[in-house]
């Protein structure tokens, strides 16, 4: 992973930190773990799919690296997870709830199912609550830690996806900073993530298209040119809310899109014709 071109060359800056990471077994998750280990964390892996995590685990090392089954509906799970990282390292700095799922690509509300709409919000919305639940267990009596929550550019745009995700998403922001006003007493800092869609397994399943397609079509509508969302980008800023840079910086939400929220596409005030670019 050192020859890795989107892992920086500088200090380790999670030395010495223990972080839990749900949905760790691949996209952001896996990417992830991988940064937050080769920064130094002891990092347990959370994810239902058994067979991935123990791979992802076997790849980092079994020194700095655990993994737990974990459905994060299951509130038992979760209390597991949390209670496995304690036990296997001492204690819980960085909480990272990234699982989450998209549920059938379904635009119209009149299509979407009762049962499909409330998988999404029990995994996107009640595991980022249990999740924080059992960490701020772990962290108040120590009082400091990090917890970080995924939630999406469907945190604060509509239309993008679908009526559950959207609603989950903005539902995690609203966890996020309830928890943050209230855990700040015990030296607790939580965030989340805001991303755009980038080609994980989960966004090229849900809007049908491949890595490279994906990407085309993002980079087609996105406002920022010449650079392209990765995975490893959103790692990135997930490592720097848990690094000791951003030791202020408590119920933020960090919009990693390139600008593209920040502006109707519709909207070309500031376009210059090709022979002026």
């Amino acid at each position: 992973m050192a020859g890795s071109s989107f892992i920086s060359a500088a200090a380790k800056r999670l030395e010495g930190k223990v972080a839990l990471i749900t949905g760790g077994a691949s996209g952001i998750g896996e990417i992830t773990a991988r940064v937050f280990a080769h920064h130094g964390a002891k990092v347990v892996i959370a994810d239902v799919n058994d067979s991935l995590g123990h791979s992802i685990r076997d790849s980092l090392s079994r020194d700095n690296a655990s993994f737990v089954h974990c459905d994060v509906t299951d509130e038992s799970q979760v209390k597991a997870a949390v209670a496995e990282a304690v036990s296997t390292y001492g204690k819980l700095d960085i909480m990272f709830n990234n699982a989450g799922i998209t549920g059938p690509n379904k635009s119209r509300i009149v299509d979407n199912d009762k049962a499909d709409f409330e998988r999404v919000l029990a995994v996107n919305v009640t595991g980022v609550f249990l999740g924080m639940k059992h960490a701020a267990q772990a962290m108040i009596p120590v009082r400091r830690g990090c917890i970080i929550n995924t939630a999406s550019i469907s945190s604060g745009l509509a239309g993008i996806t679908s009526h559950a995700y959207t609603c989950a998403k903005h539902a995690v922001l609203g966890l996020t900073r309830n928890a943050a006003v209230e855990l700040g007493q015990f030296g607790i800092r939580v965030n989340c993530l805001s991303p755009n869609a980038c080609a994980t397994p989960l966004a090229t399943k849900f809007f049908g298209m491949g890595p490279a397609e994906l990407e085309a079509a993002i980079d087609a509508v996105t406002n920022l040119k010449g650079v392209t969302l990765k995975v490893e980008d959103v790692a990135n800023a997930a490592l720097f809310l848990a690094g000791d840079e951003a030791r202020y910086v408590s119920g933020h939400n960090l919009f990693i899109d390139g600008g593209f929220s920040v502006v109707n596409s519709s909207f070309r005030l500031f376009h210059y014709p090709p022979e002026e670019a």
